[in-house]
């Protein structure tokens, strides 16, 4: 007897396919994340809308949006489909050497700081491992988007997820150029900023960073106003340093530019540590060979700096 939905051959491949689509809102986006040609991926949906008797997508020349049957299919399939991968991960799992794709997410500072300095290292270590690591500031759902973990500050971590400490703390610092600060003066409290240039922080979800000090318990968070913003810290660095206004970085950034003077601090004693980064996984997510590798490896490069 026929059965439209009697599971066939290529059936997993088309759900992946519109999955993906789904998350990425983009039959290119799609393919080249799945490595495979926008026109596969167009066949591969066409299909599964025709066998299925019904549009999953509703597409214009400029965006693309799941339909209602689209909204509830890919709901049904992305556990489905989460566990088939898992249950291939597991079985993976079985050989000696760790092998297979590894995808992080994590911001680009994250990415500088943490990953950077073992990733020629284990690549060579695990060559049989590909890393697959996306730079992305909007915090996102890294089970939703099919990433193995993350990289965040430890506050900004959900709370059903294994967290790993990377960093015992982090710490903001309020930095201007010399110059600036012999025409405009050095705030002495954050109120002060009020009547400063400052260069601001927009997020890749367009929300604007405020400002946030602390001092013997007492909290001040700053929506600070100026003639600069940028997506980008490190360029925040070199606008404090062209004089342009008062930046707010990662402490980090800053410490050759405090050297050599091309930089200095304000607000110091306004700008105390907090919980540094970690990197957060699924705790229901069996873990890769490759994941726990690599997890190895970053904690003996932080345990030895």
């Amino acid at each position: 007897m026929s059965d439209i939905h009697q599971l066939k051959g290529g059936d997993l491949f088309a759900f992946t396919v519109f999955l993906m689509v789904a998350t990425r809102r983009s039959f290119r986006g799609a393919a080249t994340e799945l490595d495979v040609t926008p026109s596969a991926v167009s066949h591969s949906v066409k299909t599964l809308e025709q066998r299925l008797g019904m549009r999953l997508f509703n597409r214009t020349t400029r965006s693309v949006s799941l339909t209602d049957a689209g909204e509830q299919l890919a709901a049904k399939l992305r556990p489905a489909v989460s566990a088939i991968e898992e249950a291939m991960r597991e079985v993976d799992d079985l050989r000696h050497v760790p092998s297979g794709t590894v995808r992080i997410n994590a911001s680009e500072g994250a990415i500088r700081m943490i990953l950077r300095p073992v990733l020629a290292r284990f690549l060579r270590a695990y060559p049989q491992i590909h890393l697959d690591i996306v730079s992305d500031g909007r915090l996102s759902d890294i089970v939703a988007d099919g990433f193995d973990a993350g990289i965040r500050l430890a506050e900004a971590v959900p709370q059903d997820m294994v967290a790993v400490p990377l960093m015992e703390s982090v710490r903001f610092a309020a930095v201007a150029s010399p110059e600036y600060l012999v025409t405009r003066g050095r705030p002495a409290t954050p109120q002060d900023l009020n009547r400063h240039d400052c260069i601001r922080f927009r997020f890749e979800s367009g929300a604007i960073y405020h400002w946030e000090f602390e001092r013997h318990g007492i909290i001040e968070t700053i929506n600070v106003a100026g003639p600069l913003t940028l997506t980008d810290q490190p360029l925040m660095v070199d606008a404090a340093i062209d004089g342009i206004g008062i930046a707010f970085v990662p402490d980090h950034l800053v410490v050759q530019a405090l050297h050599d003077g091309s930089l200095e601090r304000v607000l110091d004693d306004w700008c105390p540590p907090f919980p540094g980064l970690c990197l957060y996984y699924p705790g229901h997510r069996h873990v890769s060979t490759g994941l726990r590798a690599l997890i190895a490896m970053i904690s003996d490069e932080r345990s030895s700096t």
